[in-house]
């Protein structure tokens, strides 16, 4: 299946009660069509600890057919699910994961982009450059330097 045809078969759900479980979005919006599945984001960093933890306030709801997802916007965008009124609306991709051939990764973690943009450490003008780069007699500036920051800091 491509990617945009999916898309189009996946609603985003918005403003989800606390209480309200995968169960619970599969029940009330089944009535709509055949669902292939309910995601309910969890809030857990941790993923041992998903199970416990709380979801996000969202779900998505993917759909069989790219019409049974606007039956599904059209009924239930603004209207109530478990005393909150839910925001229904075409699911989006995420900006920036399909334009990154990593994904989620940073930008740094690529070899290829230290390579062409990371400086070495002695030459980057970071503390340790700065401590290990230093001519003789600029111990004691430092020294006096960080002292007087600690005097300040303290009034």
């Amino acid at each position: 299946m491509e990617e945009g045809q999916k898309s189009k078969k996946t609603v985003f759900v918005g403003g989800v009660a606390e209480e309200v479980d995968e169960a619970a979005i599969y029940e009330r919006f089944s009535t709509f069509g055949d669902i292939i599945e309910v995601q309910l984001p969890s809030s857990a960093t941790n993923p041992t600890l998903q199970a416990e933890a709380k979801h996000r306030g969202f779900a998505f709801v993917t759909y069989s057919s790219a019409a049974d997802a606007q039956d599904a916007i059209d009924n239930m965008d603004l209207n109530e699910l478990s005393g909150r009124v839910v925001k229904v609306n075409l699911a989006r991709p995420m900006k920036g994961l399909m334009q990154q051939p990593g994904g989620n990764r940073a930008i740094w973690e690529s070899e290829e982009w230290l390579k062409a943009n990371a400086l070495p450490l002695s030459q980057s003008g970071g503390v340790r450059a700065r401590n290990a780069a230093k001519p003789e007699g600029l111990e004691d500036t430092i020294e006096e330097e960080n002292t007087h920051d600690e005097d300040a800091m303290e009034e």
